[in-house]
């Protein structure tokens, strides 16, 4: 049945769909073991019982996200053994070690903390816990630079040498970890980490104000996310920019792609808002664009000439319409959040934070806002690298292993199954409990007077503190 298929378009299939439900996790997971450590730490500073309160009611959420990125990961190591053995072969020297690094340090302190952090309160007193708390926190990131630094070295490889039987070997483990792309790469998923907790955050805090469930508890959650929207929003375009100059440097074909230039610009390029990218014909068609600007934007100069995907080989080419689209999805849920942010501090100096209803829907609405961006995110750096695994030196053509296609196909609809079964099944219990927010605490009887129908001033003063 699946005979006429393309055994390495559905291994790379396969690996983008597992990897596409694996980044959602861990994108939710290092944000949110941030905010857990914020709201311990103000608990503790303030002894507020609020940040206490939603401590736990995240915390628990925290746990299930976690178990979920976990488990979606394993599954990429298996496919690296199977449909990619010829990479791992080849690259195994290098980024071996790396995961390895990753597993001993930063999955080892998460998951010894996590226990202590979801269940020792009660057991090793505040500060041991706010210690655990602050380790998990530090764990995510652990783990966030050491496959970033992975994924950065495939993007720009560095400080290695081949072999004579072909495989990348270390030289230099500085030059491999701290390789050109990583620290923008870094800084950029880690903050795109942050907005996404923070949007999820802000949805479920909007979500329960306009329910008028739990207005203390939402409106603390609903500001800290909108804070946090409207100082790291433009934080993250700036880095943005920064990655996008380092990629230009780097991979200009991926920003060849982005941008949708077939054809050299020798007097300055035009910034391409939309249109429909016609790799055949080597054309936008349709275009809307802003003259000159993209050698604004990429060279700060009106005038600056910029290459073309006509500089670059057909065969090296990488798919221009998925990267020219997915970008521009990242971009304008980018400047859709920073709009978010804007529209928060309006609200917030009218005094109408917490009754502005149109700013609570747009947060709702705004959610899964994140999610989409880091996937779009991602595939504009997968996609954009092709047709290389390690770029500039391992085709994606000669990493495959020998495998039928049929083989790779059945694996595939196994693995859509499963995913969207357990998968679905772990999100949709995830949304049950950010619904489940518990109502505020009603103040205590005796605070006041009660003043009720048919009973007299005498009535409530005769009978003890709650008027029996």
């Amino acid at each position: 049945m699946f005979e006429t298929f393309d055994a390495q378009l559905l291994a790379r299939l396969q690996f983008a769909f597992t990897v596409s439900f694996h980044i959602i996790f861990p994108a939710f997971s290092i944000g949110l073991a941030s905010y857990l450590a914020v709201l311990e730490g103000l608990w503790l500073w303030k002894k507020d019982k609020v940040y206490l309160e939603l401590f736990d009611f995240w915390k628990t959420i925290f746990a299930v996200a976690f178990g979920m990125g976990v488990v979606s990961g394993i599954v990429m190591s298996y496919q690296f053994g199977t449909n990619w053995s010829v990479f791992s072969d080849k690259a195994g020297p290098v980024i071996g070690p790396l995961m390895g690094y990753e597993v001993l340090t930063a999955f080892f302190l998460e998951a010894g903390f996590l226990g202590v952090m979801l269940f020792g309160r009660n057991r090793v007193g505040p500060g041991l816990h706010y210690l655990s708390t602050l380790m998990v926190a530090l764990g995510t990131l652990i783990s966030a630079t050491w496959i970033l630094s992975v994924n950065s070295w495939m993007q720009t490889p560095a400080g290695f040498a081949i072999n004579d039987v072909g495989q990348f070997v270390p030289v230099d483990w500085w030059a491999i970890v701290f390789n050109p792309s990583f620290p923008y790469r870094l800084t950029h998923m880690v903050i795109a980490a942050y907005l996404t907790t923070a949007f999820v955050v802000g949805g479920v805090g909007a979500y329960h104000l306009l329910r008028r469930t739990s207005p203390a508890r939402a409106g603390t959650m609903f500001s800290m996310a909108m804070w946090m929207a409207a100082v790291v929003a433009p934080i993250q375009i700036a880095v943005g920019d920064a990655h996008g100059l380092n990629t230009l440097e780097h991979q200009p074909a991926k920003v060849m792609a982005m941008e949708g230039h077939f054809d050299s610009h020798p007097e300055g390029a035009p910034l391409i808002l939309f249109g429909l990218p016609n790799q055949e014909e080597k054309r936008v068609d349709y275009a809307i664009q802003i003259p000159k600007l993209s050698s604004l934007i990429l060279k700060h100069d009106l005038n600056v000439p910029l290459a073309g995907l006509d500089t670059i080989d057909d065969d090296k080419e990488p798919p221009v319409a998925v990267v020219f689209w997915s970008f521009r999805v990242m971009v304008a849920l980018g400047f859709a959040m920073l709009g978010v942010g804007l529209f928060s501090l309006w609200s917030r100096w009218r005094g109408t934070l917490f009754e502005n209803r149109l700013l609570h829907r747009i947060a709702v609405a705004m959610a899964p806002a994140g999610f989409v961006a880091v996937l779009a995110g991602w595939i504009t750096t997968e996609v954009g690298r092709q047709p290389y695994t390690i770029y500039g030196h391992l085709l994606t053509a000669d990493s495959v292993s020998p495998i039928a296609a049929p083989a790779v196909a059945a694996s595939l609809i196994a693995f859509i199954i499963v995913y969207f079964l357990v998968f679905g099944a772990g999100t949709f219990y995830i949304l049950r409990l950010m619904v489940r927010l518990p109502r505020d605490p009603m103040p205590d009887l005796g605070d006041g007077p009660i003043r009720s129908s048919g009973i007299t001033p005498a009535a409530q003063t005769a009978g003890g503190k709650h008027g029996y």
